[in-house]
């Protein structure tokens, strides 16, 4: 019997010598904020840029002032509103003629006010006109118990008149205090009361409160020349005695008001 060959059970392959293997690549743990950054980026780059009309058209209405669309609607609304505008331009008139009207009643009344208590003629039947020298002075508390400012329309008569008039110790009871003079000067009038005594006055003179003094004369010219009259009945009392010592001094003033 023919002998029987060996049979080769393994791959052909087996017998050829194999390959190192491969090292591997070593693993690298991703970085989740790396990947996120990444994935932006590229969303960002590829996502293309959409415009919204409608909202690009709201903005600029938002820019356009109101003011001006507000005027721009003034036109078509006035040419639509006929009766409206009637009564509107019927209001303006009427409001324009009773702006006239008030403003020429105002200086009506103030010109008038004016030339009633400024261009007054000087009574004559309590005694006056007298003339003299008119003065200013500060007054504060006077002879006759007064304290006054400045701004008041009142004044001093002259020591002689004051004391010619007294009926006793107190000159807060002289007959002259409280009393209305009328002054005048150059077509200008103006009354004040009786609250001093003048010691620097002649007989005639008068010592009035700067208010007084600038409705007649300006303050720089310190003394000017005026007339004036009692505006009521002086009750003065004076004895015959004293008339004799005083004839030249205040023997008109106790011959008129006796």
């Amino acid at each position: 019997m023919a002998e029987e060959q060996p049979t080769n059970t393994s791959t052909p392959w087996a017998s050829m010598p194999q390959r190192k293997p491969v090292p591997s690549a070593p693993t690298v743990t991703p970085d989740p904020d790396t990947e996120a950054a990444a994935e932006t980026a590229t969303v960002t780059e590829t996502t293309p840029e959409h415009h919204n009309t409608t909202q690009d058209a709201s903005l600029k209405e938002q820019k356009t002032p109101y003011k001006q669309s507000f005027l721009a609607s003034i036109p078509s609304w006035w040419g639509t509103q006929k009766r409206p505008r009637k009564i509107l331009i019927i209001g303006l008139i009427a409001g324009l003629f009773l702006i006239a009207l008030i403003i020429g009643l105002a200086v009506g009344l103030t010109v008038g006010k004016k030339n009633s208590k400024s261009n007054l003629a000087l009574p004559t039947s309590n005694g006056g006109p007298y003339s003299g020298d008119l003065t200013y002075y500060a007054p504060a508390l006077g002879s006759c118990g007064y304290t006054n400012t400045e701004s008041e329309h009142v004044l001093a008569v002259s020591h002689i008149l004051f004391d010619a008039a007294s009926t006793g110790s107190n000159p807060n009871d002289n007959p002259l205090c409280g009393l209305k003079i009328r002054i005048r000067r150059d077509g200008e009038s103006v009354d004040a009361k009786v609250v001093d005594r003048c010691v620097g006055c002649a007989e005639t003179d008068l010592d009035v409160t700067e208010s007084v003094f600038e409705k007649l004369a300006t303050l720089a010219q310190g003394r000017v020349t005026m007339e004036w009259a009692w505006l009521e009945k002086a009750p003065v009392n004076a004895s015959s005695q004293r008339r004799d010592a005083n004839t030249a001094l205040v023997g008109n003033y106790v011959d008129l008001h006796v």
